[in-house]
């Protein structure tokens, strides 16, 4: 399947990019979220005509990710779970509970936007975080778990 991409789309290419994909990551990602469109004569040509627009916002997107990436610099949030006398905790705290305390902290951060390289996280102590406001854009946010008491 081959697209023309409305936005940056991470490991995939620029806005403007003529790009081949597999059908269904067009079908069920690309296409239902707007940020490609199909390669057709008058898609073309509606996406030059529409090029400046584009650029336009993706720039505004990018300046509203590092606005945000500066806010949360050096951010921490401590987030208190149950768990074992030996710090393992009973569940794990994944990506909604992080954007929960960071949400809870005055950061706007959307559960999508948390990367957990490792997995959730499952015993008591500090943690990086990385928070991806962008495709450009990424900051680390230190999370504290802690054991009820």
């Amino acid at each position: 399947m081959e697209l023309i991409l409305l936005e940056k789309v991470r490991n995939l290419g620029n806005l403007g990019d003529k790009v081949k994909v597999k059908p269904g990551y067009g079908r069920n990602y690309l296409l239902p979220q707007g940020k490609a469109v199909p390669i057709t004569a008058a898609n073309l040509e509606a996406f030059e005509k529409r090029r400046a627009e584009y650029e336009a916002k993706a720039n505004n997107l990018l300046s509203d990710a590092e606005a945000r990436k500066a806010k949360l610099e050096g951010a921490e949030v401590t987030i208190t779970a149950h768990a074992s006398p030996e710090g393992k905790l009973y569940g794990s705290v994944g990506p909604r509970e992080i954007a929960e305390a960071l949400e809870a902290a005055g950061q706007k951060v959307g559960k999508g936007e948390v990367i957990q390289g490792e997995g959730p996280i499952r015993n008591t102590g500090e943690y990086e975080v990385v928070i991806s406001l962008h495709a450009d854009v990424q900051t680390q946010v230190k999370v504290i778990v802690v054991g009820e008491k």
